[in-house]
């Protein structure tokens, strides 16, 4: 099979392309802030569930948590050849109904169980964040697709910020289940905000002509560099998630066990989200100039720096500038791979790769707690830091391998 002679993709009019970009935006902040506005009362929700000692409510807490991941892994590819044969827009207006559907049965859940397999049908059915990207990519010129992810990036980035704080005031102003009800209207609104905002011009694939695995890959101009996309999209995910078990308890350790510990583990949580936000258009529309691979790079060597010296601050304001400053890293990082991967991809495979792309996300995002947890068993908290700082450096000297064949090409 020939290889296509270009990526670019269907010129698009900008008029057209720009209400995407802002309705896929809000989207993505709406579908972003429902997930992250679930994770701070999970687990209390689960122990009025019926009655469990401490090690049943981890485990069932730790289930209900990664349930979702681990499907989104396996069946992403799946999804990601329907968006291929079907459209992007369609899959959006897929995984935004269900969501709202599930999200609001897990209000009505009468066992953890209920809850847990809710959970798993939410990863199943997931791909808002993948056909987001995929759709956006093949409407913006090449030139421009570094700037649009990364604006495309932060609707996603705030949404996680306000959500913690918002699922907080909700579920403490009315009750877990009426949170999971008022969510699954929100996941509704975004179903609303797609069927009506979102276009695409998309001609359907016949089945027969739907391109297979070893196809997909054929017509991929650099299959080695995609392919070292996912273990980077994978590492990223397991070095930011990997951190998460321990960062109340560490901020609890340097604080001595202050009463405030609960307030200043939600700012240091949430203070990289805020620097990403402002970083990563900036960021994305200089790697579209300067080349997106030099600016990941960059991503990567602050993170290393930034990571070493956390594990040996001495009080909060410490970690929360060092964490202000690794949101800069963060900006350069998942939203150049994003962009590298949408400008080397022809455009009848989008759907597939960025599926693909969330598969090893979604690995990176239940594996990387599990690493932090047992790390700092062993090693304790600062161990973490230490290991995480390493986990980056392997990932930087991989990516280095990955983007010769770019720098070459641009010379």
């Amino acid at each position: 099979m020939e290889k296509p002679s270009t990526n670019e993709p269907e010129q698009v009019p900008k008029s057209i392309w720009h209400r995407n970009l802002i309705a896929l935006w809000f989207g993505l902040f709406l579908t972003s802030m429902g997930f992250s506005g679930m994770m701070p009362f999970l687990s209390l929700y689960i122990d009025t569930l019926g009655k469990y000692t401490q090690s049943q409510l981890n485990l069932y807490s730790g289930l209900a948590f990664s349930a979702s991941f681990m499907a989104a892994a396996v069946v992403s590819p799946i999804w990601g050849s329907l968006a291929d044969r079907y459209g992007r827009r369609v899959m959006l207006l897929r995984a935004s109904f269900v969501m709202s559907v599930v999200v609001l049965l897990m209000g009505f859940s009468t066992s953890v169980w209920q809850l847990i397999a809710l959970r798993f049908i939410q990863g199943i059915f997931s791909g808002y964040f993948p056909n987001s990207n995929a759709l956006l990519a093949i409407q913006v010129p090449k030139r421009e697709s570094g700037k649009a992810l990364g604006i495309l990036s932060t609707g996603g980035v705030s949404g996680s910020l306000l959500g913690p704080f918002a699922g907080g005031i909700l579920a403490s102003i009315f009750s877990y289940r009426v949170t999971f009800f008022i969510t699954g209207t929100l996941m509704f609104l975004v179903f609303l905000i797609t069927i009506f905002f979102v276009k695409e011009k998309f001609t359907p694939v016949t089945k027969e002509k739907n391109l297979h695995t070893k196809q997909v890959i054929k017509v991929l101009n650099r299959p080695k560099l995609i392919f070292g996309m996912f273990i980077t999209t994978m590492i990223i995910q397991a070095s930011n998630y990997s951190i998460s078990p321990i960062l109340s308890l560490y901020v609890r350790q340097i604080m001595n066990n202050s009463p405030s510990v609960t307030f200043f583990s939600g700012i240091v949580a949430a203070v990289p989200g805020i620097s990403t936000l402002i970083a990563a258009p900036r960021f994305g529309a200089l790697g579209d100039k300067i080349g997106t691979e030099k600016i990941m790079i960059f991503g990567f060597i602050l993170a290393i720096i930034l990571y070493i010296p956390m594990a040996f601050v001495t009080n909060v304001w410490e970690l929360m500038g060092l964490r202000f400053l690794l949101g800069i890293s963060n900006a350069c990082m998942l939203p150049a791979v994003q962009a590298i991967i949408a400008k080397n991809t022809p455009v009848q495979v989008t759907g597939r790769i960025f599926s693909w792309n969330q598969s090893f996300q979604a690995v990176g995002n239940f594996t990387g707690p599990m690493i932090g947890s047992i790390v700092s068993s062993v090693f304790g908290y600062s161990g973490v830091f230490i290991s995480t700082s390493v986990l980056v450096l392997i990932n930087l000297m991989l990516v280095l391998s990955e983007t010769k064949t770019l720098s070459k090409a641009r010379a």
